[in-house]
């Protein structure tokens, strides 16, 4: 094992698009666990649109990473030191030690993985925290019915593409809206969406998708995708709002959609957090680890070598240079 840690930090608050000078690279000594904690070198590091947020000094959901701290992050790890008769070394463990290779956890922030059938990088993808916000927020707060219309925006990405799988499974016409017509065309012609549009050269054309309204609108981005859905939503539409990707690098004030339809048709919006249902989480892993076996469900990931990439990366999420689940691969 090394004796140095390489991390990431948080160097200073970007304004706008983060670049890379709101990153340092860092090599720290590598601490020994204490009792009831377990050292971990970092496997596979997940990056998110949500760390955006992380990165300002704004109230929100969750505390920002201050200045000088390690950038968060979900983790897949493996156990090279435990003081915890939970884990062994060797054990490989789902976690949140951020952009680093080793970190030391309390065992009880961990959850030990299997190493089979599915590869260990599905636990931060479709089978960790952007999956069971696709199966949530489409199933809880979504409500879909056999026959509605379901749309779903980011829809190539790692939440929107479960999330209109798994509308297609329940009986529903699936429409995506992407950012390329590559994108589109892997939405409809692998995933077996109904429909995509390319958000920003044909969004007008989300009318002609959706012949009979929208019924259920699963917003990743809000922005002008959310105005335009509004004119089409039919009475009684909910939207699972799960992401804000279209205003995370606002420097002013955005200029909102008009919400009237929502009046009109006594829609429901309701934000959603992941973290808020972990009684949902067997139920989510019982039917999407079946789907998935089952050939039901498909996934696509992209992955990043190397820690040191992980800043470019990261800002390359925002343009939508990334073709699926954005992943770090810090070891082997």
């Amino acid at each position: 094992m090394a004796n140095m840690n390489t991390q990431v930090l948080l160097r200073c608050r970007p304004m706008g698009l983060p670049t890379p000078d709101n990153f340092e690279v860092v090599a720290t000594p590598i601490l020994q666990p204490a009792d009831g904690q377990v050292l971990c070198q970092t496997l596979f590091l997940s990056l998110d649109p949500y760390m955006r947020g992380r990165m300002s000094g704004m109230k929100s959901y969750a505390d920002p990473t201050p200045v000088g701290g390690v950038m968060c992050g979900g983790t897949v790890s493996k156990v090279v030191e435990s003081k915890s008769p939970q884990f062994h070394p060797g054990d490989c463990v789902l976690g949140y030690d951020g952009w680093q290779e080793y970190a030391i956890s309390d065992a009880s922030a961990l959850q030990k993985l299997p190493q089979a059938p599915f590869p260990l990088s599905y636990y931060l993808g479709v089978l960790g925290m952007p999956g069971m916000t696709a199966y949530v927020g489409l199933l809880d707060i979504g409500l879909p019915q056999p026959g509605e219309t379901v749309v779903v925006s980011a829809a190539a990405g790692a939440v929107g593409s479960v999330v209109g799988q798994i509308a297609k499974i329940k009986g529903c016409r699936a429409v995506g809206t992407a950012g390329s017509d590559e994108k589109c065309r892997y939405v409809v012609e692998e995933l077996g969406f109904d429909a995509c549009v390319n958000y920003k050269t044909q969004l007008r054309a989300l009318k002609r998708a959706c012949p009979n309204g929208i019924d259920v609108y699963f917003d990743n981005v809000a922005g002008p995708t959310l105005e335009m859905v509004l004119r089409l939503i039919n009475t009684g539409a909910r939207i699972p709002l799960v992401g804000l990707i279209s205003e995370y690098n606002a420097t002013e004030f955005p200029h909102g959609p008009d919400l009237m339809p929502v009046l009109v048709k006594r829609a429901r919006i309701q934000g959603m957090i992941v973290s808020d249902h972990p009684d949902r989480r067997a139920a989510f892993m019982r039917d999407v680890s079946g789907w998935l076996g089952q050939g039901k469900l498909k996934y696509r990931e992209h992955v990043v070598n190397g820690l040191g990439n992980a800043a470019e990366a990261f800002i390359g999420l925002f343009s939508g240079r990334n073709f699926g689940k954005l992943l770090v691969q810090v070891a082997q």
